[in-house]
């Protein structure tokens, strides 16, 4: 059997974290490294390595409104990253939107996440 990824591990409650939002699809935590003053992760519970393995049109929408969903319960303005592939920036190979915001003033020119 596969090892779990870092988020199968969380979904499971096998490792802490700050949980901000739970349904029966998707789980909705605060990042451990922060690049922004809020900054959350919205995670399938089923596991795909990239977003881009999601074929399922109604399964891309619901993962993008439940980001929206938890994004507009921390916060008035915010970014919307998925990161795909290690070329991409994506450094847990598990599907996942990375939820930024908080800034005074805006978000920094420039920011990658």
């Amino acid at each position: 059997m596969p090892e779990k990824t870092l988020f199968e591990r969380i979904i499971a409650r096998e490792i802490p974290s700050t949980v901000v939002y739970e349904d029966d699809g998707y789980i909705a935590i605060a990042d451990i490294a922060p690049r922004a003053p809020v900054h959350l992760l919205v995670i399938p519970k089923v596991v795909s390595t990239r977003i881009d393995e999601i074929e399922s049109e109604a399964e891309l929408g619901r993962l993008m409104l439940t980001a929206v969903k938890v994004a507009r319960s921390q916060l008035a303005d915010y970014r919307l990253v998925v990161n795909v592939g290690r070329g991409g920036g994506q450094e847990v190979f598990h599907t996942h939107v990375h939820i930024l915001g908080g800034w005074e003033g805006g978000s920094p020119v420039g920011f990658g996440a």
